[in-house]
Formats: structure tokens, C-alpha cells, sequence
């Protein structure tokens, strides 16, 4: 959220376009080699040799990706940057140049597009990410974001959605549910504020789960890992809209069918104890939930032992023949058909009121 203040503000008329990118973009110098040409020109002119390049873009609009009643502009920045990332680290490549583009209404200074873009070059200067161009331009509805990424790789080591053979087991990285059980509890603080103004949260016992929602991590560290430990996946995708939606999504891809185990499905205690307090069930906000941007992928099951030690992999099932279908095996062990219950953006405001902001 960025707190307006008249003795701090500058409006944007006042810099005008071209005057506002050279403004916002000042601190942005190329890091890699293969930025050739970056901000400054009509195009970027990039050179990546032999390498393939992958490219992915994602728009964020005010009121309905994020709300900057509890979302800081800075970190909202950093979080543009990691949903496009992830992306390009779910196709096994490496991340190297983006371009932002972004539109805004006459209620955001000067100031308040700096602290975004703060965010911004935040993200590019950890993730060793050039930023290499982009637009502004005036909105009549808040906010708008729009990230393009690129990456690169070898073509032997590009991995798509579309790889996965029966019997391939199903990886998952880090844990599920924090992000979504984050905005849980900030949407709950927003409606006490409304409520009382005065009112003080105390986010302290909080801490991981808001991190995960307002400020996520792309997992740049899995391809390098992967690699190190002689593994190739069959097939990946990153977790964005809820595990059974991404699951559904590599079997479709790739004509299999899929077990998920309940019991295997990795959860932070921290998930658990706030689902509780919310009586909402861990697991349904596992496969739900989405903004994990955790990775989802396939193995050959002769890799197994590759990993099986690894504290950052975990394995939740495996695939099976497409005519089987998709299931969850519950600790009860019943066998339940996999539905895709996560975020949709299309969905009516009304109808997704008790999923995502």
C-alpha cells in the first residue's frame, strides 16, 4: 500500500511518458552478457547464441489479482517479477531478461511507481534478471502490470508439460497451501479494519504464511539441482493455480492419468494450525489454494534414488495410464476423482467471493 501524502507527491503528468520511463527505469544496467542492447532504444537487442529461448508474460489488474489494501507496492513489484520467473524455470531454463509494462490511474504519484518499481529491481538484482524495456500508459481503473520473461537453456534440457509416461512419479517442491492461507488472513485483518479503523493486527504468529502470499520465491534453484543430481524431468509445470489443477494439466498434456497421496502432500505445521483456526481442511487447500509458485514435475521412477534424500523434492504419486484417470488416495484410502478447483480469474467476483482476492 503506498501512503499518499501531498508533501511527497509528484503527479505523473508532470514527468509525461517518456519522462516517467527514464525516471522509473534510471537504476536499471544490463548484468549479463546477453543483453546487448537494453532500455533506451525501440527494441531490446538480445544474444543468446546457441542457447533456445523461452518466452512468457503474465498481466496483474488491480482488484482482481491484488489488492492494495494490504498489498505494499514494493512488494507488489517483487511478486510481478516472481510469477513470471517461475514460469521460465518451469520449462527447466534459466531466467535472464524481462520487460514491464504497466498503466496507471491519475490516483498513483510519481512516488508510488518508484516503490513498484523498487519492488521490481528488488527481484532482477537477486534473480540476476536484466530489466531491458517495457511501456507506461494511463489507466481509468487503477493498476495494471504486465510482465514478458525470457529464458534460455539447452534444447536437451528444455521440459514441458507434455512428457509424462505411466509410472512416472509425481515431484513436488517445497510445501503447498501457505500462499493462499497468507491471504486468508489478510483478507480477515482488512474487514476488522473496516470495521475499526483503530484497530492494530498482530501478524507476528503469521509471519511465513503472509511472506508466501506478498512476497513469494520463484524456485530458480530446482534446474541447477536437477542437474546436479542427474536427473531430467519427463514432465513440469509450476504451481500457480492449485496442485490438482497443475496435476490435470500434466496429464492432459501428456494423455495419462495421475495418483495423488493425500498423506504424501508436503504441508508447513504453520498450514495446518491456521487451518484449522479457519476450519478449513489442509488438503483441499493444497489442491486449491494456488500462488505456491512452487514446481510440479514427472521423473522416471529409476531416478528415484536420485532424490530420494533431497529435503527441497518430495514425491506425492505417481502417473498412471490415461484410462485410469486422475484420483486422490486418501489416509482413508478411498479413491476420489482429481477435480481442478483453483484460481480462475474468469470466475464472477460473486461466485469466487470464498477463493481468492
Amino acid at each position: 500500500m503506498f501512503q499518499d501524502s501531498q508533501d511527497m507527491r509528484t503527479n505523473l503528468s508532470e514527468l509525461g511518458e517518456f519522462g516517467l520511463i527514464d525516471h522509473l527505469t534510471k537504476g536499471f544496467e544490463p548484468k549479463l552478457s546477453s543483453t546487448v542492447k537494453a532500455i533506451g532504444d525501440d527494441a531490446a537487442v538480445l544474444n543468446f547464441e546457441n542457447k533456445h529461448t523461452v518466452v512468457t508474460t503474465d498481466l496483474l489488474v488491480e482488484g482482481v489479482h491484488f489488492d492494495l489494501a494490504y498489498m505494499p507496492l514494493k512488494h507488489l513489484g517483487y511478486k510481478a517479477v516472481m510469477v513470471n520467473a517461475s514460469d521460465v524455470y518451469a520449462m527447466n531454463a534459466k531466467a535472464t531478461q524481462i520487460t514491464v509494462s504497466i498503466a496507471a490511474s491519475n490516483r498513483f504519484p510519481v512516488e508510488a511507481l518508484e516503490e513498484l518499481y523498487s519492488g521490481i529491481e528488488l527481484a532482477a538484482k537477486l534473480y540476476n534478471i536484466d530489466v531491458v524495456g517495457g511501456d507506461t500508459t494511463s489507466s481509468t481503473s487503477g493498476l495494471l502490470i504486465s510482465i514478458t520473461a525470457l529464458g534460455i537453456a539447452d534444447k536437451e534440457d528444455i521440459v514441458y508439460r507434455s512428457g509424462a509416461k505411466p509410472n512416472d512419479l509425481l515431484v513436488v517442491t517445497g510445501d503447498l497451501g501457505a500462499a493462499y492461507m497468507g491471504l486468508q488472513i489478510l483478507e480477515r485483518e482488512k474487514e476488522v479494519f473496516k470495521a475499526n479503523p483503530n484497530a492494530q493486527p498482530d501478524l507476528d504468529p503469521y509471519t511465513y504464511l503472509i511472506e508466501r502470499q506478498l512476497k513469494p520465491e520463484a524456485r530458480k534453484d530446482i534446474a541447477p539441482l536437477l542437474k546436479e543430481l542427474g536427473v531430467k524431468p519427463t514432465s513440469m509445470i509450476d504451481i500457480s493455480d492449485g496442485l490438482s489443477s497443475e496435476i490435470i494439466h500434466l496429464c492432459k498434456n501428456s494423455e495419462v492419468g495421475a495418483n495423488l497421496y493425500e498423506e504424501k502432500i508436503p504441508l508447513d505445521p504453520a498450514v495446518i494450525s491456521v487451518c484449522e483456526e479457519f476450519d478449513l481442511d489442509s488438503t483441499t487447500i493444497a489442491l486449491s489454494g494456488g500462488e505456491d509458485y512452487e514446481l510440479l514435475f514427472t521423473i522416471s521412477q529409476e531416478d528415484y534414488d536420485k532424490i530420494k534424500a533431497n529435503p527441497n523434492l518430495t514425491v506425492i504419486g505417481h502417473m498412471a495410464e490415461e484410462k485410469e484417470g486422475m484420483h486422490l488416495i486418501t489416509r482413508a484410502n478411498q479413491k476420489l476423482p482429481l477435480i481442478a478447483r483453483g484460481w480462475n480469474s474468469m470466475e464472477d467476483k460473486n461466485e469466487k467471493s470464498d477463493k481468492k482476492e
